[in-house]
């Protein structure tokens, strides 16, 4: 998905000259198309990733388009001063490519995890928050994005995900893609965790449950309109994402759901990282499966929350 990211990047900047890129610490190869064709739209700021967002954001307040590039955790976390005061109060055109969002860094530790970042950015007036669930999907974004006004986060997973995605609705930044029609329960997914909510589909069709499925790329702003329409038809609501259950996709559903003061009672859940650091050590399923971000246990949290019985041998 990054690299898709990334290529788009270039594709785009061949035809556009307001489209400047910014990379901080990245490997010496990164977009060497872009460095050999364009250098003087290529820039490489080393460990220094305040300065990254100084730099972007002083270009686009010049007019330019800018794409900065390095880790989640560092963007979210380490520049989070700087986004809120040089990218988001002046509304400025910054693209923040975050490089593994979520557990993807699961072999480097609890430093490098970026369980927070949605929750962190959503905080940020003006923010625009994507996450794209697979890299025909971010082929899609892409281009919308050059135009797009004003700052946006770009969570990226880990690369060599699945296809899952379908284009079949048009891709538009800020709305939902309905992936999938039931009435017994609904799923509301984002970034990679659209696949799980499939495969969980599958398993709970074979035994009569039908499951909507609800994909949200933009988690802000949230498609109110389109998430309420779908939590009318249904009791049952369980988000799942790659991300703590404070503060991400889960809370803002549940914000929503709440104040859209249904009267009948919907039965709710969060699947994601609880509020912990992860101290296990890895790989990014492994951490997946430790906190049951996975369709076997969406499973069981829609079937408990219909009352049913559960059978634990998927």
């Amino acid at each position: 998905m990054r690299k898709t990211c990334l290529d788009q990047v270039y594709e785009l900047a061949l035809t556009d000259p307001r489209i400047f890129f910014v990379g901080s610490d990245l490997g010496y190869e990164t977009l060497k198309q872009f460095k050999n064709q364009m250098p003087d739209r290529f820039f490489m700021e080393g460990v220094s990733e305040q300065n990254l967002i100084g730099i972007s954001a002083g270009m686009a307040m010049e007019g330019k388009i800018v794409y900065a590039n390095t880790i989640a955790t560092f963007l979210s976390r380490r520049c989070f001063e700087q986004i809120v005061l040089d990218m988001a109060l002046h509304h400025v055109n910054v693209r923040l490519i975050a490089n593994g969002g979520g557990l993807v860094y699961a072999p480097l530790g609890p430093t490098h995890l970026a369980i927070d970042d949605i929750a962190i950015l959503r905080a940020v007036p003006n923010m625009t928050i994507v996450a794209p669930c697979d890299a025909e999907e971010m082929k899609r974004l892409m281009p919308l994005t050059v135009d797009y006004p004003g700052p946006m986060y770009i969570r990226i997973a880990k690369g060599g995900d699945p296809i899952v995605s379908s284009n079949r609705i048009p891709f538009k930044i800020g709305k939902a893609i309905p992936v999938r029609e039931g009435g017994d329960a609904l799923i509301v997914t984002t970034g990679i965790t659209l696949g799980a909510a499939l495969k969980a589909a599958d398993v709970l069709a074979k035994e009569g449950i039908t499951a909507a499925i609800l994909h949200m790329p933009t988690i802000k702003p949230l498609d109110k309109e389109t998430l309420l329409s779908y939590v009318r038809q249904t009791s049952v609501v369980v988000t799942i994402e790659e991300h703590s259950v404070i503060g991400g996709l889960g809370s803002a559903v549940a914000e929503a759901v709440l104040e859209a003061n249904f009267d009948s009672v919907k039965n709710f859940k969060r699947i994601g990282i609880p509020d912990v650091f992860p101290s296990s050590y890895g790989t990014q399923d492994d951490l997946m499966k430790l906190y049951g971000i996975t369709a076997d246990n969406l499973c069981v949290v829609i079937k408990q929350l219909m009352g049913l019985k559960i059978s634990y041998g998927f």
